[in-house]
């Protein structure tokens, strides 16, 4: 029986990348019932919301999806796309696996970390105005209850995942009252699993702990702000965003993406990596319960990348669809 999944195909080079991951997928023989929503900038364009209320009413009845990237305005105009979506749906607990990719050459081995971000509150709440023409004002949120149930989810998924150890990532040395509260939270938090180890870092310092010592690390938890930009330099880390994936999970519903940008400039080139759209979708499959074929999935991906087929952002010159024909020989 196919699953069904609400699919939005993004902005730039958004359908060219989910075009590839449907291609992969039905080479690996893997059923879905992809169900087209609309979302981004296009909608935007059309003079309707960035995210239209029937797609999150679509998204909430099927509760799964898969987003392609959507193009945000920098500085003026809409909300994010990806921001809206976390809110109206609360998606509370954004998950970034970080992992070595055979192939994959970069400076750290043996990568192997989970993040978890909060992901509806802090700056992302989006409270701002300006207080005079001369300042603007941007409201940090931070709350016991949204703090309390990230860090239940970071401790429930090491415990369920054989992780050791978790840690809390904050500021409080600085903004004692918000961070404070964070840090406060997450202690409290973890006294309910005394098996799985876990101290605290300042974000700064935690920034460097993983640039040199990132073997120690197996699990972060981190408000909005602090987990989006250590997110990141983990991605740069595992190789750069083309082959990051992130998944999106609330009570009822969860959504997947690729966490890079849309890549306007290379829209119809035949040239960006649909890596990490595609380790999105395999985090899709495992939380659809279709194990094995995330295995052969990431298989196929890791035969085709130690055998140096690489798109050029990894320093190949393989086109989008020639990496993506090879991963599905890989599957035949």
């Amino acid at each position: 029986m196919a699953h069904k999944v609400a699919l939005i195909r993004g902005d730039g080079t958004g359908p060219e990348l989910v075009a590839a991951v449907e291609k992969i997928f039905k080479a690996a023989k893997v059923e879905i019932d992809w169900v087209d929503v609309e979302a981004g900038l296009k909608c935007v364009e059309a003079g309707k919301p960035i995210v239209p209320d029937e797609t999150i009413a679509t998204i909430k009845e099927i509760g799964v999806g898969l987003k392609g990237p959507m193009t945000t305005p920098i500085g003026k105009g809409s909300v994010s796309p990806n921001v809206t979506l976390r809110k109206k749906l609360d998606l509370y607990a954004c998950v970034r696996p970080v992992r070595s990719l055979p192939g994959v050459v970069t400076p750290f081995d043996n990568l192997d970390i989970v993040i978890f971000r909060e992901n509806t509150e802090d700056l992302y709440a989006q409270i701002e105005y300006m207080a005079t023409d001369q300042v603007a004002h941007s409201v940090k949120l931070i709350s016991k209850f949204s703090t309390e149930r990230i860090s239940r989810a970071a401790f429930e998924y090491a415990r369920a995942n054989n992780r050791k150890k978790v840690v809390c990532v904050h500021k409080a040395n600085i903004m004692k009252v918000g961070d404070g509260l964070f840090l406060r939270t997450f202690q409290e938090v973890a006294k309910e699993y005394p098996e799985i180890e876990s101290w605290d870092n300042i974000v700064d310092n935690q920034c460097m702990q993983l640039v040199l010592r990132w073997k120690i690390y197996d699990m972060l938890v981190l408000p909005n702000l602090y987990g989006d930009i250590v997110s990141d330099l983990a991605a740069g880390m595992m190789g750069g965003l083309g082959v990051a994936p992130g998944a999106n999970y609330g009570t009822n519903c969860a959504v997947f993406e690729a966490v890079h940008g849309s890549a306007p400039k290379y829209t119809g080139l035949d040239k960006v990596n649909p890596t990490a759209l595609l380790l999105s979708g395999t985090l899709m499959l495992d939380h659809l319960g279709e194990h094995d074929a995330r295995k052969n999935i990431e298989g196929a991906l890791e035969a085709t990348l130690t055998k140096g087929i690489k798109t050029y952002d990894l320093g190949g010159s393989a086109k989008l669809s020639e990496f993506t024909d090879a991963i599905c020989s890989e599957l035949k």
